[in-house]
């Protein structure tokens, strides 16, 4: 009996060392997030607002450090003006990655700030692409995530129209890899329902949460539950694809 412990004993910290092998040769890399807030990081007076980038960072194993440097209200040009596709830029070593997802406030004509012509929009796009290609880094170009809009028929619709269009449009131009956050999302919001889907937004009532004593009725940005799945479609949408980042997404086993 001891013996038969002991044998097995040996072959799990073998199998626990060929693990740790495994994992440290993997070359270490960065996933950077460029985007809105649709993606970012919240802080906790927001809460429950919940950007998608914060649940995805938890997907992949020690090899991959996710930075996520979406900020709220930016566009394709605020994003740049600010000098924070710059501070990524300066980081970006080959073999990393940058997801790009923008839209939202790209379509803002009342706010000047962050409004951004269509023709500039996809000239924004490709630049940045083609300026993380020449740090011999991947992107990853995604559609904006769609909002929750239904028209009387309970039909899920567009919301975005031409902006996501440009992006699949500078998608097929430049060959990136390309997920469609807007057509997966709004898919999903369809399989929830009109009023289901309020479940995966910031909806609140008053008095409900101590950050919004007044209520919230907000059909743009997620709430923890939202963000989570809009995640995993992404992550989803990754391994459909074979993307190689999918190599370092966390292994679990399942307990029997």
């Amino acid at each position: 009996m001891n013996l038969l412990l002991s044998k097995n004993s040996l072959l799990l910290m073998a199998g626990l060392i060929l693990s740790v092998n495994i994992l440290s040769d993997k070359k270490k890399i960065r996933v950077f997030m460029a985007g809105d807030s649709t993606m970012s990081v919240k802080e906790p007076r927001y809460y429950p607002e919940t950007g998608w980038g914060m649940p995805f960072a938890n997907f992949f194993d020690s090899s991959v450090t996710v930075i996520n440097k979406a900020k709220n209200g930016r566009s394709t040009k605020s994003f740049r003006s600010e000098g924070i596709w710059k501070s990524i830029m300066d980081e970006v070593q080959p073999d990393d990655y940058v997801f790009i997802e923008f839209g939202h406030n790209d379509e803002s004509k009342e706010k000047k700030e962050r409004y951004t012509l269509p023709e500039e929009f996809k000239a924004n796009l490709t630049a940045y692409i083609t300026e993380t290609r020449e740090k011999k880094a991947i992107p990853i170009l995604l559609t904006p995530v769609s909002r929750r809009k239904f028209d009387s028929t309970g039909t899920a619709v567009q919301t975005h129209g031409i902006y996501s269009d440009l992006v699949r449009q500078v998608a097929k131009e430049t060959g990136v890899l390309f997920i469609d956050a807007d057509e997966l999302s709004r898919a999903m919001y369809q399989s929830f329902g009109v009023e289901t889907s309020k479940l995966l937004f910031l909806q609140l009532k008053p008095g409900e949460h101590p950050n919004y004593p007044e209520g919230k009725e907000d059909n743009t940005h997620f709430n923890e539950l939202g963000a989570r799945l809009i995640a995993q479609l992404v992550l989803k949408d990754m391994r459909t694809q074979k993307m190689p980042l999918v190599e370092r997404i966390v292994v679990r086993e399942q307990k029997k």
